[in-house]
């Protein structure tokens, strides 16, 4: 085949090794064979015969061994992507390659040292070289590559300084250079990057103070320096970091007070300060950042009294002013009502109703009321709790109970030792009004069944609505200790919980042989009731659609990446996402969630929905967090095909398709979207495929190669959106898989 220009067998599930012949293709200009499970070297002369390649694409398979060093002998290469392999070593041609406009090299065995590797490339837009074990120094010849927009070297073996020439990179978007060697100061010279959107520098050895050009720098929106070893004030005065949504200074030896200006960012992700030197009181003006969703001041010296207004800092999912010198009682409004384990603990003069601190004496209190207050707030628990029990000792009592058999005895064992108990100190109800309100749990009451119990809806005479899981341990005789063990995993989960996108658990009981969560109701239901409903069309707009993906993400990331230890789903479905009135998303059904600690890797049962499962999780039962980016991944899909994607998730491509050209067997990305809707435009069209090419990344067959949820949440959450490669109707889903 001589005159075969382009060869394409990307997206299948080819394996072996390629063949040696193959480099006879004297007239190749694009090879592509990128998601498959090929394997072995590539031919050591790949590329010798054809001097017009210019596309290749080894991506996501197991090739090994080293690149060809005939790969470039055309000097006609100008994108190569090779990333998600097990290749070593560095082909010394590519210095020589000026006309390489994108590389991929991340997720390797890459061991060469990049120093001088690589040359002038005028043409240059992204490189990545993360995720392998580089040596050397960055080469200040980089600065010749003006078109570079994104630069990703994190997590390598780089040493040396920052050359201060990279402020001459004035394209630069994307600058990573984490978990590398570097030492010395931070170039002022960065302050020139005015286009710069995500700088991280985080887990390196810099010193020094942070220049306060940086702050300068009014696209700046995800900064990241943990880690270092930085000295001096934060640089954050009026006029700096005009956009930044997520600053993480944490684990350095920054001293003196946490500026006052902070609370005039646009800061609605992440502020992280802790471990640090910082002192002085935590300024009110703080609480300005209603927006932010994690807060960390922990381990400093910061003293003074928690002012009461970042009680109004309602977007808060997780918050942390423990081992400082805070004084006086823990405010009680707002988000310091449902106070997070530990959040106050180390601070040896701060008193409160928190763990690891002691009750505040008549003397902190505010005033007589509050006295009152406090004691209502345990006297009406405690009444419930009797009532309760009086009504359980006189079933135990009358009721004549009928004689177990072993399993029963033992599953009634293992269930021992949990109490009849309301959870949560802010509710007014009890379990009993709740039973009351179901007229003993009447079929009619009933909104939904699966496969681990039955949900009701509760209308209580206050006005307030609870929904209750209930699960019987008599009517399972073959998983009946599942059940147990998936009661007790969802109790422990969502009462260490905190987050705007994961349901709310108010308490639980053990009444009847019977298991009962009870937790808020949702008023518009499961996303599946919405997306293949009427609704589906008349009030799931692609932007709702869009929000409710985003908030899914922020809770798994969540889950995965500031819960300690991290917690894994198991069951991300439409089913398990519950809407609001406003469709903002609810995470639910924690019934088969998972603690991950070193020792826990694997379950001896298979737990999810299938069509969700990650097929590792099907396969070999290995939990981890990657499990949910498969599910949400499909979750993703499902809500913008309207449809579940159970082709994609298939073969990754469709047979046919009735808009593709006789010569073009690509699914076009307008065929796939849910019909049912005007395809998107502009901005939404933007975000669309920001969403799709995520979730076709999340669904990747290799745990390895899927993003993390943190990733994925910050990506949806980016202020400006990735500009299309090609018009919107011409897009492929080949073509975002690329991306």
């Amino acid at each position: 085949m001589m005159s075969l220009a382009t060869f394409d067998v990307n997206t299948n599930q080819l394996h072996g090794e390629l063949p040696k012949n193959i480099s006879l293709l004297s007239s190749l200009e694009n090879f592509s064979v990128f998601t498959n499970e090929l394997s072995g070297d590539i031919p050591s002369d790949f590329g010798k015969h054809s001097p017009n390649l210019v596309y290749v694409s080894f991506s996501n398979n197991s090739f090994s061994g080293e690149l060809p060093q005939e790969l470039c002998s055309g000097f006609a290469l100008q994108i190569l992507t090779v990333n998600g392999n097990k290749f070593t070593g560095l082909p010394a041609c590519l210095r020589n390659c000026s006309g390489l406009s994108r590389v991929r090299f991340d997720g390797n065995q890459f061991t060469g040292n990049i120093t001088n590797a690589f040359g002038v490339h005028p043409s240059l837009e992204f490189i990545s070289l993360s995720d392998n074990q580089f040596v050397g120094t960055l080469s200040p010849q980089w600065a010749e590559c003006k078109n570079i927009t994104d630069m990703l070297m994190g997590r390598n073996r780089i040493s040396g300084q920052i050359p201060p020439e990279l402020g001459q990179m004035t394209q630069l978007q994307s600058l990573s250079l984490e978990a590398n060697d570097f030492i010395g100061q931070i170039p002022d010279e960065l302050g020139n990057l005015s286009m710069l959107f995500k700088l991280n520098l985080s887990s390196n050895h810099l010193a020094g103070s942070i220049p306060k050009s940086v702050g300068k720098l009014n696209k700046l929106e995800l900064l990241d320096f943990s880690d270092n070893n930085f000295t001096g004030a934060i640089p954050v005065e009026p006029g700096t970091f005009d956009s930044i949504t997520s600053l993480n200074l944490s684990h350095n030896k920054l001293s003196g007070n946490i500026p006052a200006e902070i609370g005039n960012l646009h800061l609605h992700y992440l502020l992280d300060l802790s471990s640090n030197f910082l002192t002085g009181e935590i300024p009110s003006n703080l609480a300005k950042l209603t927006q932010l969703e994690v807060f960390n001041v922990s381990n400093n010296h910061i003293s003074g009294e928690i002012t009461s207004s970042l009680g109004n800092m309602l977007s808060l999912d997780s918050y942390d002013f423990s081992y400082n010198n805070l004084t006086g009682p823990i405010p009680t409004s707002g988000i310091f009502r449902k106070a997070p384990a530990n959040a106050f603990v180390g601070n040896s003069r701060l008193c409160g109703a928190s763990e690891g601190l002691t009750a505040c004496s008549s003397s902190n209190k505010k005033s007589k009321n509050n006295n009152n207050k406090i004691l209502i707030d345990v006297f009406i628990p405690i009444c419930g709790l009797l009532v309760i029990a009086t009504l359980m000792a006189l079933i135990c009592i009358f009721r004549k109970k009928p004689k177990l058999s072993d399993e029963e005895t033992k599953n009634a064992q293992y269930f021992e030792s949990f109490k009849s108990i309301i959870l949560q100190e802010e509710v007014k109800f009890t379990f009993a009004e709740v039973v009351k309100a179901l007229e003993d749990f009447h079929e009619k009451y009933c909104i939904g069944k699966g496969g681990f119990g039955r949900v009701y809806k509760a209308e209580l005479k206050s006005g307030q609505v609870v929904a209750v899981k209930r699960l019987n341990t008599l009517d399972s005789n073959d998983i009946p200790a599942i059940n147990l063990r998936n009661f007790e995993t969802e109790i422990r989960t969502l009462t260490n919980i905190r987050h705007r996108n994961i349901i709310r658990l108010y308490g639980f009981c053990s009444w009847r042989s019977c298991m009962f969560l009870l937790y808020e109701y949702v008023e518009r239901e499961s996303l599946r009731k919405a997306l293949y409903g009427v609704e589906g069309v008349t009030e799931l707009s692609w932007a709702i659609r869009v929000k409710i993906l985003q908030g899914l993400a922020h809770a798994l990331s969540y889950l995965h990446h500031d819960c300690s230890p991290p917690i894994v789903h198991r069951d991300v479905t439409v089913n398990n996402v519950l809407l609001e009135s406003d469709f903002e998303p609810r995470l639910s059904d924690f019934g088969t969630a998972r603690l991950l600690s070193p020792n826990s890797s694997h379950w001896t049962h298979v737990a999810g929905s299938f069509g969700y499962m990650a097929p590792e999780l099907a396969l070999t039962m290995q939990v981890t967090d990657k499990c949910d980016v498969y599910s949400f991944g499909v979750v993703a899909l499902e809500v913008m095909m309207g449809r579940h994607p159970g082709d994609l998730l298939e073969s990754q491509l469709s047979e046919s398709s009735q808009s593709m050209k006789e010569d073009n067997a690509e699914l076009l990305l307008k065929d796939v979207l849910d019909q049912r809707l005007e395809p998107p435009s502009n901005e939404l069209a933007k975000a669309v495929v920001l969403v799709m090419s995520l979730a076709l990344g999340c669904i990747r067959t290799r745990p390895g190669f899927r993003p993390t949820m943190l990733y994925v949440a910050q990506k949806l959450s980016a202020h400006s959106l990735p500009f299309l490669p090609e018009p919107f109707g011409m897009l492929t889903i080949n073509k975002l898989m690329g991306i």
